[in-house]
């Protein structure tokens, strides 16, 4: 997929999820935050799910990538 102009970065930090992708009223919602901030800060490309254990990538690494996917990612930061 090629970048779009609609393509172009939420109002809101990297840090934060949209509500629609990861809800705030989530009993792991804290827990997965941490985690995604830290992987932000060690520069890593995402981290592992607390619940499932699969691999989420970073809202850093998406927007490094340039475009939204569409594929419904938990820290797009394009939504």
């Amino acid at each position: 997929m090629k970048p779009r102009e609609s393509d172009a970065l939420a109002a809101r930090p990297l840090t934060t999820p949209h509500p629609d992708r990861l809800a705030p009223d989530r009993a792991d919602y804290e827990l997965i935050c941490a985690r995604h901030e830290a992987a932000m800060v060690a520069g890593s490309p995402g981290y592992l799910d607390p619940v499932t254990g699969f691999f989420v990538m970073t809202a850093a690494n998406h927007a490094k990538r340039g475009f939204c996917c569409a594929s419904g990612c938990r820290h797009c930061p394009y939504v």
